[in-house]
């Protein structure tokens, strides 16, 4: 059961990545006027966003390797998110131009990417033997 989660958290994981990946470095550097249809971006969000990006895709990596560490680099990812949720508060409370959905964009990210190191914490712990 293990063997067939991980494959899944895999696949959504590469897909997820590779998504944001195109997302974020089209806004970061302007590829086809994606700047434009965005809006008013906060580009910290977007640079967080851009280092999860990478961090799912070598968490692809150390998956199919089946070793440990994607769960740290997935909390990790975790955390960067966060902060960068924490720092688009105070730039709203700034004043700072936003756009709404950014709002619900990053509670939705730093949610799923728990979630995904969670599920990475339960394919890599090791199974108790029952003896």
């Amino acid at each position: 059961m293990k063997k067939i989660v991980r494959y899944i958290l895999m696949t959504i994981l590469s897909l997820f990545g590779l998504l944001t990946l195109f997302l974020s470095t089209s806004v970061i550097f302007d590829l086809f006027g994606i700047r434009a249809i965005e809006g008013n971006f906060v580009m910290f969000v977007v640079v967080a966003n851009f280092i999860s990006s990478i961090i799912y895709l070598v968490s692809v990596y150390g998956l199919s390797k089946k070793v440990k560490w994607p769960i740290y680099v997935l909390g990790l990812s975790t955390v960067i998110l966060s902060i960068a949720f924490i720092g688009l508060k105070m730039h709203i409370n700034a004043g700072g131009l936003f756009e709404t959905k950014t709002v619900g964009a990053m509670i939705f990210r730093t949610t799923i990417t728990f979630v995904f190191t969670l599920i990475a914490f339960y394919v890599i712990s090791p199974s108790k033997s029952k003896n």
